[in-house]
């Protein structure tokens, strides 16, 4: 790979960047005290630790729990093997599901997205149900879904025991394991169809309708909040998961077990905003925007070509705080025609003191035709002269 060093001056927090809680700072710690078990706090694109408390303590987490049946749901679609489409006919196990619910009709047909969104909106345990049985053919098989999805993920303090949350044991998992099944969860952009929609009718074959409403009250009161996931059992108590987004900076928050269900939405309310008002995330190469440096492809008329980021690189920092960023450019010094807009040619990758802190793809902002036998003979004839 051919390089390049570029100096870029940005507001930077030191290790933190790869996961350590920022300065020993905990955000409004004695207020997470009292409301919770457990609390934490980072940002989305770094994974940074901003504030934890207790966060790899096995404890029952409700209804967040459904953060991994939407999870396997939107990849079952993602790999081909489900379409949102789809039509579900619920079973008698489904439908007969107690708790929160849509009131799904046994024998009666469902969409898969119908069921998805009731899942995220309301969360629906008889539509987790009737997703498990379709993606996994029963609900214990895909049990064994979620826990193995759980271990790829490096949730390793988590135990699912049912797809719903409901009281059944052994199930435990951590405020950590929660906020990375989240983070993985909002990867999935058509989620945020579904967390931000405050009410909906959920309409039955049969001709009933049942309204659903969002039980994450913060996406109507608080600003840049668009997705989340509630759960409350006298077990878990009250537990919230929720993400913000402001600017370039988004950030995931977990609560488990607060007392009542205000003080579960204003704990994180109080997070979310000491971290917005200390902390900013600054871009350190744009995504699709052409780089000084050029890549040289062989075999093609068109010499060079330029190349972007296929995405930004970024850095979560404090405010006001300064320090010096490098960017590596490698570009394959191999590049052959034909080559299309759009190809991997190369990587961009940041680095703070020596410490890889992010990287992105370069891609060809430009096509590279090969060349034609006449103009190969041509320009080997112009190189001998």
């Amino acid at each position: 790979m051919k390089k390049l060093l570029i100096c870029a001056t940005a507001a930077m927090l030191a290790a933190s960047v790869f996961g350590s809680v920022c300065g020993g700072w905990k955000v409004n710690a004695s207020a997470t005290e009292r409301v919770g078990k457990a609390s934490y706090l980072c940002d989305y694109e770094s994974g940074t630790v901003v504030s934890q408390q207790d966060a790899t303590k096995h404890l029952p987490i409700a209804s967040m729990c459904k953060i991994m049946t939407l999870l396997l749901s939107f990849e079952a679609i993602e790999n081909g093997t489900m379409d949102y489409g789809e039509q579900i006919v619920a079973s008698e196990n489904a439908s007969g599901m107690g708790g929160s619910q849509v009131f799904l009709g046994t024998g009666l047909s469902y969409t898969v997205e119908e069921l998805m969104k009731s899942v995220a909106v309301c969360s629906a345990n008889d539509s987790c149900v009737a997703l498990a049985e379709r993606i996994a053919g029963n609900e214990a098989d895909f049990v064994a879904k979620m826990n193995a999805r759980a271990k790829e993920l490096g949730a390793e303090d988590t135990l699912f025991a049912n797809c719903t949350g409901l009281p059944k044991e052994p199930q435990y998992s951590c405020a950590k394991d929660v906020a990375t099944m989240l983070k993985a969860l909002i990867g999935h952009g058509k989620y945020f169809e579904f967390s931000k929609v405050w009410y909906d009718d959920f309409l039955h074959p049969d001709g009933r309708t049942t309204r659903i409403t969002n039980t994450n009250k913060l996406i109507r009161a608080y600003s840049g909040c668009d997705g989340g996931k509630t759960g409350f059992t006298s077990e878990a108590g009250f537990c919230l998961a929720a993400t913000a987004k402001r600017g370039e900076t988004r950030l995931i928050s977990v609560i488990i077990g607060a007392d009542s269900s205000s003080s579960r939405f204003d704990a994180i309310k109080a997070m979310f905003d000491d971290c917005f008002n200390r902390y900013e995330t600054r871009v350190l190469v744009e995504g699709g925007k052409a780089l000084d440096e050029k890549a040289c492809v062989r075999g093609s008329k068109t010499k060079q070509i330029s190349v972007a980021a296929e995405r930004p690189i970024k850095v979560f920092a404090r405010r006001g705080e300064k320090a010096e960023a490098k960017i590596s450019v490698e570009l394959d010094p191999d590049l052959k025609a034909p080559l299309q807009k759009g190809s991997i040619v190369g990587v961009a990758i940041a680095y703070r003191e020596g410490i890889e802190i992010g990287r992105a793809n370069l891609v060809a902002l430009d096509d590279a035709p090969r060349m034609s036998w006449w103009e190969a003979l041509r320009e080997t004839a112009q190189s001998w002269q």
